[in-house]
């Protein structure tokens, strides 16, 4: 890119020795800026959304790719807010917009101002996928439907409170049953308008009982007709989950007949319109009305067909019953004949019971004569008694004599004698065994300098210094000459005197 700066002959240009001028960072920025915007102006782009992101702006960030390449775009709020699709990762879209620079990251990006997606089949196929989702979970099982009821004391609308929608609602319920209508007005296309909805289902559910806002009996969510983009926020999962998750029954009636969306399949019952939706929520008083003279009617007629089948059936038993006054006097008669024998029984029983009472009262023995009887019962038990105490106790003073017999003091004696001669051969034997004893014998214990025994003279050296322990004390010793093991033998005399004595094998160590 050629430069417009005026190039003066004592500049930099003329010190490095071309004609290029100098321009800044920013400039070449915002050159490139104009050269991108004045190029792509308008474009349309086509590709698979990927690490989209919503910032706490609102603005959205997303990039758009192929097989092939990528490019960064950004949705400001203002245009974000018109969008009517929830944008996610692996979204096949078609998106409009400019193409700009950021030149803080030296970067270029499309800038959003609509989004559609590629295709009415991408978006079927998309729908098609998240109903699979929410049928395997369970979330449109027949179990699921609860019935509406017949006639509501307040029924909740959520839908849009300008469209004809609602207006129709209304219109409908007052001339069929005339009912309490409470509406949550939400938005019925756009970005924002699956939550709103959803929230409004919710906030229904959590209406309590009795509160200063009824609680709705019934709920419905309606919308007008519209494109499939137009309706995709009552396929979004958070709507559906919201209606599936409703305790108070809901009707669907979105777009138009043949229009078809999610949330029918989550709700206890789907309307074709919305004005469909209010005949469902409520009957024609009129003909409920009749209906309940009619069947008011019948009811009567069928009452006064049993009263008359029950006055025949009376009549004819009737005729075949006696005349009640003779039935009373003749159950009469018969309660004094059952009187008088039950008094002449009731005397006869006493005698009896009176008779018996005192024959066992003749035979019964006087409390003083029972103690008596006691007593010596007693007194015989306690002489058996002593006897057997007398009888044990002398067998255990014979045993006790018995054992003292063998523990006389001669037989102790004895045994003391005996265990202590035991011990006295037993300290001789172990004195027996101990060196003190054999120093005693004439022998001598000898040690080196460091206090351990020396077993052999062959370990000996001239001039070592020994220790030589007798039974009485012990003395300082030094070895003199070569030992016995260092000498030659002497030659062996044919001769030994008798006179002369044997010389010891052992050198002299004193």
């Amino acid at each position: 890119m050629e430069s417009n700066l005026d190039e003066s002959a004592g500049g930099p240009a003329a010190k490095t020795g071309h004609n290029l001028g100098e321009i800044s960072v920013s400039e070449l920025s915002q050159a490139i800026k104009r050269t991108l915007e004045g190029s792509f102006d308008r474009v349309r782009v086509r590709g698979e959304i990927s690490g989209f992101k919503r910032a706490a702006s609102g603005h959205l960030y997303m990039m758009l790719k192929d097989e092939a390449a990528a490019v960064k775009a950004v949705c400001w709020r203002s245009s974000a807010a018109r969008i009517g699709l929830a944008l996610e990762d692996g979204m096949e879209v078609i998106a409009t917009g400019r193409i700009t620079s950021y030149a803080e990251r030296s970067e270029y990006q499309l800038v959003i101002d609509r989004i559609e997606l590629a295709g009415v089949g991408a978006l079927l196929k998309m729908i098609e996928e998240r109903r699979k989702k929410l049928a395997a979970e369970g979330l449109f099982d027949a179990a699921r439907k609860r019935p509406i009821p017949l006639l509501p004391e307040a029924i909740g609308v959520v839908t849009s409170p300008t469209g004809a929608v609602i207006r129709d609602i209304l219109h409908r319920i007052a001339d069929r049953f005339p009912r309490r209508v409470i509406v949550w007005p939400v938005l019925v296309q756009g970005e924002d308008a699956a939550r709103q909805v959803a929230a409004a289902i919710r906030g229904f559910n959590a209406l309590p009982e009795g509160g200063p806002v009824p609680r709705p009996d019934l709920l419905i969510v309606a919308r007008g007709g519209g494109s499939i983009e137009d309706l995709m926020p009552f396929n979004e999962e958070v709507v559906v989950r919201a209606a599936a998750d409703s305790a108070i029954p809901l009707i669907s009636a979105v777009g138009h007949e043949t229009d078809t969306t999610l949330i029918d399949f989550a709700s206890d019952r789907r309307a074709p319109t919305p004005t469909a939706a209010a005949e469902m929520a409520v009957p024609v008083r009129n003909d409920l009305l009749n209906e309940i003279g009619h069947v008011g009617q019948r009811l009567l007629s069928a009452l006064t067909r049993l009263m008359n089948e029950w006055r025949l059936t009376v009549e004819g038993l009737g005729r075949g019953l006696p005349d009640p006054l003779r039935l009373l006097q003749e159950r009469g008669q018969q309660l004094d004949q059952w009187t008088e024998r039950w008094i002449n029984a009731g005397a006869a029983m006493f005698d009896r019971r009176r008779d018996l009472v005192a024959n066992l009262a003749a035979r019964l023995k006087t409390p003083a004569e029972q103690i008596a009887a006691a007593r010596a019962a007693l007194h015989l038990e306690a002489v058996h008694l002593k006897a057997a105490i007398r009888q044990v106790l002398e067998r255990q003073d014979r045993a006790l004599e018995r054992i003292a017999a063998g523990l006389m003091p001669r037989n102790l004696n004895a045994l003391i004698e005996r265990e202590a001669h035991r011990l006295e051969a037993l300290g001789r034997l172990l004195d027996s065994y101990s060196y003190d004893q054999v120093l005693k014998r004439g022998f001598a214990l000898v040690r080196n300098a460091a206090g351990e025994p020396v077993l052999a003279a062959a370990g000996l050296g001239a001039g070592e210094h020994l220790r030589l322990q007798f039974h009485d004390g012990e003395v300082a010793a030094m070895v003199e000459g070569q030992t016995t093991a260092a000498r030659k033998p002497e030659p062996k005399k044919s001769e030994p005197k008798k006179s002369e004595p044997k010389k010891s094998d052992q050198g002299s160590l004193l």
